[in-house]
């Protein structure tokens, strides 16, 4: 697995024009986000989502639904300095 950065393999990071971070506090390893946005988001040897490096090749509609599929609300998505979620 390729994470976008290995020194923060849960952001942030950005993707286009999207800034995205994951709460690794708050990451239960539901796996919600994985489904909608499988070229961004993949959990980690800890059951916590990280970022990858295809993460580029997601169309931002399907990070943004993978980040609200989230049960608990831990990815952050912004663009422009606006949340998206």
């Amino acid at each position: 697995m390729d994470v976008q950065d290995q020194d923060k393999p849960s952001g942030p990071v950005t993707v286009g024009e999207l800034e995205i971070i994951v709460d690794r506090d708050g990451c239960i390893g539901a796996s919600a986000c994985i489904p909608p946005a499988d070229k961004t988001f993949a959990l980690d040897d800890e059951g916590k989502a990280v970022i990858l490096t295809t993460a580029s090749q997601e169309e931002e509609a399907d990070i943004v639904d993978a980040a609200r599929a989230c049960p608990v609300l831990a990815i952050k998505v912004m663009k422009n300095g606006e949340d998206l979620v």
